[in-house]
Order: C-alpha cells, then structure tokens, then sequence
C-alpha cells in the first residue's frame, strides 16, 4: 500500500473548483477529474460558503478564535512572571 504525496493547491485552483461545484458539476465527476479527495473537496465548499476564505485562520470558530488569544495572552504573562522572578533574583543579591 503506497501512499500518495500530499499536494498543495492554490486558493485560485480551490476557487474554481469550488465554481464548478456550485454551477452544477456533479461532485463525483470533479473527485475524478481533477483526482481529489471528497473531504477536501467538501472542506474547500465549506470554507467558501463560510467565510469565502480558504485559510485556516479565517475559517476558525469563534471558540477557537477565543482559545488561541487566551493561549497567547498565557505565553505573554509567563515571560513577564520569568522577567519579574530574574528581577527579583538580581536585585535580591546587591
């Protein structure tokens, strides 16, 4: 069992495939045509009737949206404990 090289395409290539689904191309014939899977196809419909965007950070949920901040925000506040406890150290000394 081979396993197939993952390619990439190009938001353009996704936008016309996306056309073609939408004016009517029957889904079967575009998996076969243009050798694609029928989850990125489906991913790539989603996406375009979403938010017409085929990046993954505008495609998130608002619930995802929020977790990144908040892990973000959580990165930020440990660095400055890490400067504060250095500080500390330092200034314990003299």
């Amino acid at each position: 069992m081979t396993k197939k090289a993952r390619r990439t395409f190009t938001p353009e290539f996704k936008q016309q495939i996306v056309q073609l689904y939408l004016n009517g191309k029957p889904r079967k014939d575009i998996i076969r045509e243009y050798d694609l899977t029928p989850s990125s196809l489906d991913k790539w419909v989603n996406q375009h009737q979403t938010s017409g965007s085929f990046k993954e950070k505008d495609n998130l949920t608002p619930e995802q949206q929020e977790l990144n901040k908040l892990r973000k925000e959580i990165k930020q506040l440990q660095m400055e404990n890490d400067i504060l406890k250095q500080a500390a150290l330092i200034l314990g000394r003299k």
